[in-house]
């Protein structure tokens, strides 16, 4: 479980579509800060209810020093699985509520395209760092990849699949398509998790 930190406050930034001075940013802000703690904090409660003995570890992502949350190496595989995607499911439980409680012409709130822009950002930079297989041992995909004998590029498409289908359901509120696309998405990632090999 590594925190992508610098990587995705950059990413946050340009995905931001409407931004206001003062009134905007700091909601917005808050947003990706609270999809931080969401995503991390779900590795850390599982990390703890399945007693891992989770600790902090200084990584790098080539020159850029990251830290993770990471745990025992003698974890079972089904809990590896869910421990390293719990990160992943919290991000689209979350983005699930937001774009759902949304009524047809509704704007969303800074707060919550804070919370949207971390989901996508964050998907976008795992799931390239598994098409590439590269970065820390210690990275999500790689994690659920191991304990699901799955291809870590094809963990990657199911961890960008839906940081797609929410975007286009941003953009196109009433697409259909993009909402199913979405939810199944969401289901086949979580089924993944939960019905390895």
């Amino acid at each position: 479980m590594i925190s992508r930190a610098p990587l995705s406050v950059v990413l946050l930034f340009t995905l931001a579509t409407s931004a206001r001075a003062g009134g905007f940013w700091k909601p917005f802000i808050a947003g990706a800060a609270s999809g931080f703690a969401i995503h991390e904090g779900s590795h850390l409660i599982l990390d703890l209810a399945f007693d891992t003995e989770p600790r902090l570890k200084g990584v790098s992502f080539g020159p850029i020093p990251f830290f993770a949350v990471t745990h025992s190496s003698d974890t079972p595989a089904h809990e590896e699985a869910l421990i390293s995607g719990a990160g992943f499911v919290s991000q689209q439980v979350t983005s699930e509520i937001v774009l759902t409680r949304r009524a047809p012409g509704e704007s969303i709130s800074p707060f919550e395209k804070g919370l949207l822009s971390f989901h996508v950002a964050t998907s976008v930079a795992y799931a390239g760092a598994a098409f590439a297989r590269y970065g820390p041992y210690e990275r999500d995909t790689r994690g659920i990849a191991d304990a699901t004998n799955t291809d870590e590029r094809v963990i990657g498409a199911l961890v960008l699949a839906p940081a797609a289908f929410d975007t286009w359901r941003y953009l196109r509120p009433n697409s259909k398509a993009a909402k199913w696309g979405s939810r199944l998405s969401k289901i086949t990632f979580l089924g993944v998790l939960l019905f390895k090999e």
